[in-house]
């Protein structure tokens, strides 16, 4: 039997106009940053590692001027990877995969904990990482991913665990190697974790993409897709930073599934 756990790694305060780009700027909220932990019979699977607790404690060194102009971590003690992964009675170590939905810092900043886990990550997107001043917007820090970890580039899908059950899809646009997470109950797809193709709901009903964004016609695609698996395949939407939904989602020990 397979379970799937919520986990928060994290609190961002921004515009919001950031996320839904036809909005009046101005508009500060709190939003949250997600993982989600694959309990499958062949192992477990870590989607998305959130804040480094160093970003809480000291963000002008962990995150860098700039982006604490746009920018304030929310987070409070507890709110990272490692404690969250204790609410299971896990540690990094009972982690076999990773996958980073893309390599922004609230979404790998934990990865350096992992050191003994498999990384998937999309190869447009960690290519991309690794080549400085690749696009203005699309600005990776070393410091979040540049570890001596296992990172195993794909490309595109990617079935985890080999059943079907588990699957990367490729979700280009907010970056140019976002994925996002498929969780298949026998052929029906179940749980999609949208990540940042799709930051709120709003952005999906309303067909709004964010500012924040690397390609807007392939982000636009992306959004369309998921749409297609939410309203035509059934599936549970958890969208990237959805604070009202965040609000009656169930969380860590509680599964999802």
């Amino acid at each position: 039997m397979m379970h799937v756990y919520v986990l928060c790694t994290g609190y961002i305060e921004l515009d919001r106009a950031s996320m839904v780009s036809d909005l009046k700027p101005g508009q500060p909220w709190t939003v949250p940053v997600t993982s989600f932990l694959v309990d499958h019979p062949r192992g477990r699977l870590l989607f998305d590692t959130g804040v480094h607790c160093q970003a809480r404690i000291d963000p002008l060194t962990r995150l860098g001027p700039e982006r604490i102009k746009r920018l304030t971590v929310k987070s409070q003690v507890g709110d990272d990877v490692v404690p969250q992964l204790a609410r299971l009675g896990l540690t990094p170590d009972d982690v076999r995969y990773v996958a980073n939905s893309h390599l922004h810092f609230d979404h790998c900043g934990g990865n350096e904990f992992f050191p003994g886990a498999t990384f998937f990550v999309q190869r447009p997107e960690l290519e991309a990482a690794r080549r400085p001043g690749f696009v203005p917007r699309y600005s990776p820090s070393p410091i979040d991913f540049d570890h001596p970890l296992d990172y195993r580039m794909i490309d595109g899908e990617h079935d985890v665990f080999g059943d079907g059950s588990v699957v990367l899809l490729p979700t280009y646009g907010h970056t140019p190697g976002h994925q996002s997470l498929l969780i298949r109950d026998g052929k029906r797809a179940q749980v999609v974790c949208a990540s940042d193709a799709c930051y709120t709901r709003e952005n999906m009903d309303r067909d709004v993409l964010p500012n924040v964004l690397w390609n807007p016609s392939v982000m636009r695609e992306s959004l369309a897709g998921l749409r297609k698996l939410r309203d035509q395949a059934g599936a549970m939407m958890f969208y990237g930073h959805d604070p009202a939904q965040w609000e009656t989602t169930p969380r860590a020990p509680a599964p999802v599934i």
